[in-house]
């Protein structure tokens, strides 16, 4: 169902969700190609695979990540703390054009690298102190098509939610999205290429 709403987006539309205030734009310029861009990207950043502790559990993250930002904004989140790379002229190209679509003046990015079908995010709620109490994140994804899963913490009995994010697409989730809702990004059963998302984030304070 979410698929067809979806199917000839060409501008940021609202997706309905209960509490939360997330749009969906199916195809963001970054600049270059998406799959070029995917590239340039997968090849150029330093990538970090971290430890989380999760219920007093030490794992491996099942993905790659990389943090940049202006000086002094670090971000922390299951026992991971995160200095920033200085930003390159690649994504503040890219941030720039973010921030003409969306009213906000962002100071960081979250790169998440999925390897392949077997790298995976679990669910959980952006909800750290220096994000804020009403966060607003902009996320670009680039590669394979993943769903992007949403559940309620507010309505037990709602739904598991699953949106295709297309490559070069942009999910915005503002408001009281990450209070009441956790999302994440599953492991597939199929073969899948590699997928780079961005999450261009304001670290307060």
């Amino acid at each position: 169902m979410m698929q067809d709403l979806f199917a000839s987006q060409s501008t940021l539309d609202p997706v309905p969700l209960p509490g939360a205030d997330v749009s969906y734009l199916r195809a963001f310029d970054v600049g270059l190609p998406p799959m070029e861009m995917l590239q340039a990207l997968i090849d150029e950043t330093p990538w970090r695979q971290e430890a989380v502790k999760v219920w007093g559990k030490t794992f491996r993250q099942p993905r790659l990540v990389a943090w940049y930002g202006d000086p002094g904004h670090a971000y922390s989140y299951s026992g991971i703390s995160l200095n920033p790379l200085p930003w390159t002229d690649r994504l503040s190209d890219i941030k720039a054009r973010v921030e003409l679509l969306v009213p906000t003046r962002f100071n960081s990015v979250l790169l998440n690298y999925y390897r392949n079908e077997n790298d995976s995010m679990g669910m959980h709620s952006d909800d750290e102190t220096e994000l804020g109490p009403r966060p607003t994140i902009a996320s670009i994804s680039l590669g394979a098509e993943r769903s992007f899963l949403l559940k309620s913490k507010i309505d037990p009995a709602a739904k598991l939610v699953k949106l295709p994010l297309a490559s070069g697409s942009l999910l915005l989730m503002r408001g009281d999205t990450q209070k009441n809702y956790k999302h994440g990004i599953g492991k597939e059963s199929r073969p899948l290429g590699p997928r780079v998302n961005l999450t261009f984030r304001v670290i307060v304070g």
